[in-house]
């Protein structure tokens, strides 16, 4: 009985750091790895910065397709920028033009407007949507 009163007398001091101890590296644990963890915070930065320069991207973008709107309003219409969107939406050329096409890539912008000359590199769809006239 000795045994069973001593073993009792010395968890009552141990049991309390054991639950302290238990409770802070759970919390530790939730910290790092929880929803709220510092892993995810870390996850959410990276995201906020790409998210930042992709705003940045299209901020940049959207200013060049202001720039060209603002060319083709009728107060200050351009006679070169009425031309070329001329020559693309019908097509048009001059005999001693060479067409050269692109493929569309990544951010071509090219690519993304619409009424742009065909990015089929095959000859007979070049030959068909290319209409040279004086």
């Amino acid at each position: 009985m000795s045994l069973l009163s001593e073993f009792r007398s010395r968890a009552r001091y141990i049991i309390g750091p054991i639950v302290g101890i238990a409770a802070v590296g759970y919390f530790a644990f939730h910290a790092v790895n929880g929803e709220r963890g510092l892993l995810v915070f870390r996850q959410l930065r990276i995201e906020v910065a790409e998210a930042r320069k992709l705003a940045g991207d299209t901020a940049s973008e959207r200013r060049v397709l202001e720039n060209r709107v603002r060319l083709l309003e009728p107060r200050s219409l351009d006679p070169d920028m009425l031309e070329e969107r001329a020559r693309v939406m019908l097509n048009y050329g001059y005999p001693d033009e060479i067409v050269i096409f692109d493929k569309p890539g990544k951010g071509s912008a090219a690519s993304s407007r619409r009424g742009e000359i065909s990015h089929d590199l095959s000859p007979e769809r070049s030959r068909r949507e290319t209409k040279l006239r004086p």
